[in-house]
């Protein structure tokens, strides 16, 4: 071997190591092993740039931002509302396919944010039963479409980095639907086995928040459980103002009237689920429009102090709508309006385009900073960012106009219309995938340049001499699997391909069915509630302990392996 080979291999052990050891950001590791490998002059400036502004990465980062606005708008909440009634399979099957379809379009993460709450609410069955299925779905509906999940997106640039060509949208969609389907009969078989955990919220200190049964509401009549408010996820009902009576404990079986007064405590992701519940008025509900959320802190010499917020006209003054109040441990009562502002209230704000521009903020507030959360859109400009996303994405399929430039002028158009503005992009912008991506970019052409790539493919050759390629085809889907357990997906992806790759090329083998390996293997994350953020988010929701997740993540992990093992070698022979 030589030292660049040396260099190149103790870099990646290293690498690998500290990714599972989980005690260094992913990027901050990608990024230091691409400065390494520059610092010794193993790359050069023009090979470290290539890997950070390869098209295929710069598409994926046009395309989440551009989710950002997808996530703003009420497409999850529809679908949510449309799979609540029925028999428990029933409704089973509605989240299992619903949550896959959003998914195949749409960021994993913000699908299953959006229909957690809606999960929650059903007031059929128990929350704890469903919501796993639906995080699973979500997995299932990334590896439907080419832009279904990042990791797709990853193994792509590694593909036009290697001068072959790129996957199509719907490339692998039958293998997607096939690992569906027989997830789908792990599930049926197998959800019941999951607790009926008590997921009814504990009152807590948090925002203070005011909606109201508006005229007509499918809520009146209802009494508080049967409408689902005692199954919120952070949010607790505390009290009902009815006229002159504030009725207060609230019990299950209190009957909503039209014209009600609802009072919850709740965190920021709250503001969403109130603004999503048809029936429903949040309170500055006809100022809201997909405006990213300000936390602000009352200061000691504020002329709010001692007013309320209704007498304040605080929307004149800031242009901006007060959603909710904190006031550390105490527990508020009466209306959102005339609440009493003492110094050290925290509000949560939904601010109009002049907010930032008021000279006044520095002298009134403390504190003014942007939170990870946004109301939702209206019905009409949901519509448009749907619809215009659809667009885009069809325009692609059909060769018209290449998705970076559609995703461009999506983006363009959704700043130039306010929808999302470039503070939010600052934000969210996706660094850690940018540096991550970018960096495994950078590494994989050392491993191709330096020959240990071919080097590893020729000990794996050995390993698997006198195999049949399906074999290797089965070791390289286990390898990335066991990663991708262990590591970010991303991450997974990004160290499995050059070897899957290299495989194919020494076995003289289409490499169409390694590359499915490594993309299907990498978003295979389902056996440990940590190995991915969704797994994580409804662990906790759902209040699950582990013997519960392993009832259902274990038959699923191999029903979505049987399923790859059988639909790729059958679709893409070798």
């Amino acid at each position: 071997m030589t030292w660049q080979q040396f260099l190149v291999l103790g870099l990646l052990a290293a690498l690998v190591a500290l990714l599972i050891q989980g005690k260094l950001r992913p990027a901050l590791l990608f990024s230091g092993a691409v400065l390494i490998t520059y610092l010794s002059g193993l790359a050069d400036i023009n090979a470290v740039v290539a890997g950070y502004t390869n098209s295929a990465l710069l598409t994926l980062v046009l395309l989440l931002l551009v989710s950002l606005a997808v996530e703003k708008t009420r497409i999850m909440s529809w679908f949510a509302n449309l799979v609540g009634t029925g028999s428990f399979n029933k409704v089973l099957v509605k989240v299992w396919f619903s949550t896959a379809f959003l998914s195949a379009f749409v960021n994993n993460t913000a699908v299953v944010a959006s229909m957690l709450g809606a999960v929650k609410r059903n007031p059929n069955h128990a929350p704890s039963r469903l919501l796993l299925p639906m995080c699973f779905a979500a997995t299932f509906g990334g590896v439907l479409t080419l832009i279904g999940t990042s990791t797709n997106l990853i193994v792509n640039s590694f593909l036009i980095k290697m001068g072959a060509p790129p996957l199509g949208m719907f490339d692998f969609f039958m293998v997607g639907a096939g690992t569906l389907l027989t997830g789908l009969v792990a599930v049926l078989l197998f959800a019941r086995h999951l607790p009926e955990q008590d997921t009814e919220m504990s009152r807590e200190s948090g925002y203070f928040l005011e909606a109201k049964v508006g005229a007509g509401s499918p809520l009146a009549g209802r009494s508080v459980k049967e409408n689902g408010l005692r199954s919120l996820k952070s949010l607790y009902l505390a009290e009902i103002i009815r006229g002159e009576q504030v009725i207060c404990p609230v019990q299950p079986e209190h009957e909503l009237h039209e014209g009600d007064v609802l009072l919850f405590c709740g965190d920021v992701e709250s503001v969403g689920v109130l603004q999503e519940m048809k029936g429903l008025d949040l309170y500055g509900q006809h100022r809201l429009n997909g405006q990213h959320l300000v936390e602000v802190i009352v200061s000691h010499s504020s002329r709010l102090v001692g007013q309320t917020i209704k007498d304040a006209e605080f929307r004149t003054h800031f242009d901006a709508v007060v959603l909710a109040v904190r006031r550390g441990e105490t527990q508020l009562t009466g209306g959102l309006g005339q609440i009493e502002l003492h110094a050290g209230d925290t509000l949560l704000l939904a601010p109009g385009p002049q907010f930032a521009r008021n000279k006044s903020l520095g002298r009134e507030f403390v504190v003014v900073s942007g939170l990870e959360a946004s109301t939702r859109l209206d019905g009409k400009r949901s519509a448009a960012v749907v619809l215009g996303f659809l667009g885009v994405l069809a325009l692609s399929v059909f060769d018209l106009v290449p998705l970076f430039k559609g995703l461009l002028l999506m983006l363009v158009a959704l700043l130039l219309t306010r929808i999302l503005t470039l503070d939010e992009i600052r934000r969210r912008f996706p660094l850690d995938i940018w540096l991550v991506v970018g960096g495994a970019l950078a590494i994989a052409d050392q491993l191709e340049k330096s020959g240990l790539a071919k080097l590893i493919a020729d000990w794996l050759m050995g390993e698997f001499n006198g195999a049949s390629p399906i074999i290797a085809f089965i070791g390289i889907y286990v390898f990335t699997l066991v990663l991708t357990e262990l590591m970010s997906n991303n991450a997974a992806a990004a160290l499995a391909f050059p070897m899957g790759y290299q495989l194919a090329l020494s076995m003289d083998v289409s490499t169409m069915p390694f590359i499915l390996a490594v993309l299907f293997g990498a978003s295979s994350s389902f056996i440990l509630p940590y190995g991915y953020q969704t797994n994580l988010m409804v662990y906790a929701a759902g209040n699950y302990k582990m013997p519960d997740y392993l009832k259902l993540a274990l038959p699923v992990s191999l029903a979505y392996s049987l399923g790859v093992i059988v639909m790729v070698p059958l679709l893409f022979p070798f």
